[in-house]
């Protein structure tokens, strides 16, 4: 078999994200965190509760709250007694944008790690202002920054908590837009005046995002920040996402071309997929990301072929119905191949194959060796007795449902035959 391809992921420290056994950490040697942000408002306890326990039951290991104002901010003490009393006590993230510390210094009472964005926290009114700023203006800036963050970073020291340094393209200072423009550099720079002030106050539990809504951006951004943090010694882990990537197909492709270029990269180490639907469609996406660098397994690693002239049987059909036995063994890769020619070499990697031969016959395989030679029509029941003979077989665990049929499913299905065949 041939050696596990795997990426050399760049040294940071750990940050802790909770306290009870649903806790995780984030960088170091740990798995890449998934996560996500609820949709309901905050005040609407009950609906709030109960989105965040989906969420975390679907795969959201991290769940974050939006806490717009002071009001909010304090609902979110009983949203945690109501998570600890009916479910487990789930990680939250309470994301904090304006009002300077007040909110931050209130939520960091009850959540498990507070997100400031950088370009919100100190308010400044923009003016539009075209005039680069003068050392001293700068300097006033940032002791403004510094005295409001300050009291957030002893509240985050006093319970052991994170924070997150979350920069997002579209919300940079009107000072760091005038001195370095709409660039990575801003983006950078933003991050690390506040990385620098936490570091003097000894406050290092810390992660730092930098988000764009447009792929290039977001890259250069994160790819900057490891030099810069290099540079200045800084170990502080990553959270990776394309901020607005919109819906469907396309904010997938757009989520995951950013997200798992740095991950591979060895950049990256707790990861949101933002769409604009429902949140817990965008957990797939992470987990299916993952799971395509080899970074996390959580479902059955199907390999099938494109299929072509050659192929022996309806492949599409033979694939779902193999889906539908076997995608409850999560941990094992399971080939689909519909012919002999290229079938047994493409699917090296697999623990089991299916390979298409003439005839109406298809030949089962373990690793690389044939085990079986059976009709089509038998394959996916010789399929499974061959994963049970192995001992490697289980039932489906309550819940389980099977995959949805291919497009056109129906119609591949001829009258009297469970799977199409090819001669």
């Amino acid at each position: 078999m041939p050696e596990q391809i795997t990426y050399p992921r760049r040294k940071t420290r750990a940050v802790r994200v909770g306290e009870s056994e649903s806790r995780v950490y984030i960088g170091g040697n740990h798995p890449i965190v998934v996560q996500s942000m609820i949709t309901e408002e905050t005040h609407n306890v009950p609906a709030a509760v109960e989105q965040i326990i989906a969420m975390h039951k679907a795969g959201s290991e991290i769940v974050r709250v939006t806490t717009p104002n002071l009001a909010e901010a304090k609902c979110l003490a009983e949203i945690k007694a109501e998570l600890k009393k009916r479910y487990m006590d789930v990680p939250l993230v309470a994301d904090v944008h304006h009002q300077g510390s007040d909110i931050a210094v209130e939520v960091a009472r009850y959540v498990d790690k507070v997100r400031l964005n950088p370009g919100l926290f100190v308010f400044r009114k923009r003016v539009n202002r075209e005039v680069d700023y003068s050392p001293a203006e700068v300097e006033e800036e940032l002791e403004a920054i510094e005295a409001s963050l300050l009291p957030v970073i002893e509240a985050c020291k006093a319970r052991d908590i994170a924070m997150r340094i979350g920069v997002n393209h579209g919300s940079l200072s009107e000072r760091l837009t005038v001195m370095y423009g709409d660039t990575p550099e801003g983006m950078v720079e933003s991050a690390m005046e506040y990385l620098r002030i936490c570091a003097r106050h000894n406050f290092h539990n810390l992660v730092v995002s930098l988000k764009a809504s447009r792929v290039p951006i977001m890259l250069a951004a994160n790819r900057l920040m490891v030099q810069r943090m290099d540079a200045e010694g800084m170990d502080y882990p990553l959270h990776l996402g394309v901020t607005e990537a919109g819906d469907g197909m396309y904010a997938r492709i757009k989520s995951t071309a950013g997200i798992a270029t740095l991950l591979a990269e060895g950049i990256g180490d707790t990861i949101r997929v933002s769409l604009a639907e429902d949140p817990i469609e965008e957990l797939p996406v992470c987990y299916d990301i993952l799971q395509s660098l080899g970074l996390r397994k959580t479902k059955v690693e199907f390999i099938a072929c494109p299929s072509c002239g050659r192929t022996k049987f309806d492949l599409p059909t033979v694939l779902h119905a193999v889906k539908s036995a076997t995608g409850h063994l999560v941990g094992l890769d399971i080939a689909v191949m519909g012919c002999i020619v290229n079938g047994p070499g493409e699917m090296a990697d697999a623990d089991y194959g299916y390979v298409g031969k003439a005839g109406g016959m298809i030949t089962l395989y373990r690793k690389r060796e044939p085990v079986k030679t059976v009709p089509q029509e038998q394959g996916v029941e010789e399929l499974i007795n061959l994963i049970k003979a192995d001992g490697r077989w289980q039932d489906p665990p309550e819940g389980w449902t099977p995959p949805e049929p291919p497009k056109g499913f129906a119609d591949r299905i001829q009258s009297g035959v469970s799977i199409p065949l090819r001669s």
